[in-house]
């Protein structure tokens, strides 16, 4: 059959709004029971209004009903929120907040006091006595977020109590009993810090008398207030501690033994690769045990991940053959064998089993679950367009911005119908603004890019995944390599305006330099808006999910995570540097957008306050620019309910079709 032909932006898709929200789940965390060797998933379903699901992953059942929600808000992101062990599973339902206890098929039973102001999540159970289990701890009885407390508190789930064992840290993550439960490792950091500026592990004795878990005097492994980020620490044996320190510039593996007190870099040399990403949500593993000698690491390498063996005892890396993109949360599952969420970039995520057979390390992968849809199989799949990831050098100093194109892909149609027409493009701000932008398959990318747009992921200055001297917004080394610091709202801005260019330019011209439009979310809609006010002939519309546009009232309204966050990255405080904040701030300069603004947002945001885009659209509007301003009163901040997902997907694609003029054929 005769392929056709039409403008570009304007080709019929059966990727549908409603198609890939309807029956959709998030694959957010994998658990497995070491006792029983069960695996548990954790589904989010935007069709339950976001709902958190523990799944037994082998049977494809739920391990509680429709009423429960396994989620948290510990850091406001959450993430971790359950853990399973000796046949049950604990996990905190985020109604209430407390924790529960549950064997699949039965009722939970609550085994934290009743008191929303507490707040729970990544779990640890100890080996030999499972009814203690130690969990980050947050108390929101004064909810200001100066005066929110965090801990580290062993839950007795027997007596149902609460006890406070750690403190004197702003944050923890990432609690670990090792394998006899004789110590606990942990990360934890300091205001201004964030976890990957600035950080540390630590290790502590254990005993457990008559019931009660007692914590000695805790030792200091490795990492530096400001300096040196440590993190995701996990236990080999139970004298060897492993972890991810970037002290040399990149997050690569250390470890420290108990017995020798011996730390340092677990391979040979540096490899110029990240082993771990910012500490965003909790629950992240970027790597496991095999045996005693050997450990899987995923690294990431021009945005993508890659599969190591780590030889601890040579100290040598083998890269294992793999087909994921995107690997999260790597679990040990037995002697040789791991599970994690692996994504592709022709398929959603799936739980993924992997077996190492040695010598020779020869790998089979099994999925155990996908969260494809009935959908998604009636999509060809042809009609996926493919990252492509380049790394142009940018005007007017050749800096170098990581950057991934998406063509305009669809099988129906040989191009466009008008000769020599060149596609709109979507520019994609990702958030953080320390994030980065994953290959594995998007549908909301494909949405656009089956419609005869082209796509471009802006992976700029600060973006994690790409080493300390990209990413971080400060660091010991030359102001020449900090290309963050002091510089956000300038060094996005630039580098999405710079990259859109760049790639309507030869030799690249790929895109159409008048119909590029820019969208982002939280961080990334702030970047939006500071693009339409510094570049106003840029971008032809822009879009702001979730985002920020009043940096000193974000300073004085948002959570305690990030109340210290934008010291850095703007140059200092609200009092100390006033006219950056305000140069910055794209609410005293909204009468500079004169391109078509959308602005949607969270009426129940806690990262961000909704009144902050109300005030953004109102202002706009008032200095003679278009904006449309949607408010969802159900949501919070990033969107989590199906019928939410669908209309600002919609409104947005028709808001460009408006702005641009396309029509379908």
């Amino acid at each position: 059959m005769a392929k056709k032909s039409a403008p570009y932006g304007t080709w019929e898709s059966p990727i549908t709004a409603d198609a890939i929200t309807q029956d959709a789940v998030n694959i957010a965390d994998v658990l497995v029971d070491p006792v029983t060797s069960t695996i548990y998933h954790l589904e989010e379903r935007p069709s339950e209004e976001g709902r958190g699901v523990v799944v037994d992953t082998r049977v494809g059942k739920d391990v509680f009903g429709s009423g429960w929600n396994a989620r948290t808000g510990v850091q406001e992101y959450g993430g971790a929120a359950a853990i399973a062990y000796g046949g049950f599973v604990f996990f905190s339902h985020v109604a209430d907040n407390r924790v529960y206890r549950v064997k699949p098929g039965e009722e939970p039973e609550a085994v934290t006091p009743d008191n929303s102001n507490y707040r729970f999540a990544d779990f640890t159970v100890h080996p030999k006595h499972p009814s203690l289990v130690v969990a980050i701890f947050e108390d929101h009885t004064k909810p200001e977020p100066a005066n929110v407390v965090t801990q580290l508190c062993v839950i007795d789930t027997d007596k149902k109590s609460v006890t406070p064992i750690v403190s004197g840290a702003d944050f923890y993550a990432v609690p670990r009993f090792s394998p006899s439960g004789t110590h606990l490792a942990w990360q934890q950091w300091f205001h201004p810090d964030m976890p990957w500026e600035g950080a540390e592990i630590r290790v502590a004795p254990m005993t457990v008398q008559d019931g009660v878990l007692h914590v000695a005097q805790a030792k200091y492994v490795a990492g530096k207030h400001k300096e040196i980020s440590v993190t995701f620490p996990f236990w080999s044996s139970d004298d060897l501690l492993v972890f991810t320190s970037d002290e040399s510039g990149y997050q690569n593996p250390w470890t420290y033994s108990l017995s020798t007190n011996k730390i340092g870099p677990l391979l040979s040399s540096v490899v110029q690769e990240d082993f771990s990403e910012p500490v965003w949500w909790l629950g992240g593993a970027p790597g496991a045990p095999l045996d005693s000698d050997t450990v899987l690491f995923v690294a990431i390498r021009l945005g993508r991940s890659v599969l190591y063996i780590a030889d601890m005892r040579n100290r040598a890396l083998q890269e294992i053959e793999s087909p994921y993109v995107t690997v999260e949360h790597i679990r040990y599952l037995g002697t040789d064998q791991v599970v994690f969420v692996g994504g592709k970039t022709t398929e959603r995520p799936s739980i993924v089993q992997a077996t190492f057979l040695p010598p020779s390390s020869r790998v089979t992968y099994a999925t155990l679950k996908s969260s494809a849809t009935p959908a998604d199989a009636s999509f060809p799949p042809s009609i996926i367009s493919q990252p492509t990831p380049l790394a142009p050098k940018m005007p007017p100093n050749d800096e170098l911005v990581h950057v991934v194109y998406y063509a305009p892909t669809n099988p129906e149609y040989s191009g466009s119908s008008v000769p020599g027409e060149k596609p709109p493009c979507v520019v994609n701000v990702h958030g953080g603004p320390t994030h980065k932008e994953h290959q594995g398959l998007d549908w909301i990318k494909q949405y656009f890019t089956s419609r005869g747009w082209a796509w471009l992921d802006v992976n700029y200055g600060g973006s994690s995944g790409f080493g300390r001297q990209y990413m971080r917004v400060i660091t010991t080394l030359t102001a020449d390599f900090e290309r963050l610091t002091g510089k956000w709202g300038v060094i996005d801005v630039e580098d999405c305006v710079r990259a859109s260019q760049t790639l309507a330019a030869p030799p690249y011209s790929l895109i159409d330099p008048k119909r590029v439009v820019i969208r982002g979310g939280s961080a990334g809609g702030y970047t939006v808006l500071a693009a339409l006010v510094n570049f106003p002939s840029a971008f032809a519309a822009g879009t702001c999910n979730y985002g920020v546009s009043d940096l000193a009232g974000l300073v004085h309204d948002t959570h305690k995570y990030e109340s210290y966050y934008l010291f850095k990255p703007i140059g200092g405080t609200p009092e100390e540097v006033p006219e950056v904040y305000k140069a910055r701030t794209p609410l005293f300069h909204a009468d500079k957008i004169k391109s078509p603004l959308l602005i949607i947002h969270g009426k129940l945001d806690p990262v961000v306050p909704y009144k902050q885009a109300e005030q953004m659209a109102e202002d706009v509007r008032r200095g003679g620019g278009k904006v449309e301003y949607v408010l969802f009163d159900d949501e919070g901040h990033i969107w989590q309910k199906a019928e939410n997902i669908k209309s600002s997907l919609e409104k947005e694609v028709g808001f460009y079709n408006e702005v641009l003029g396309l029509k379908s054929a």
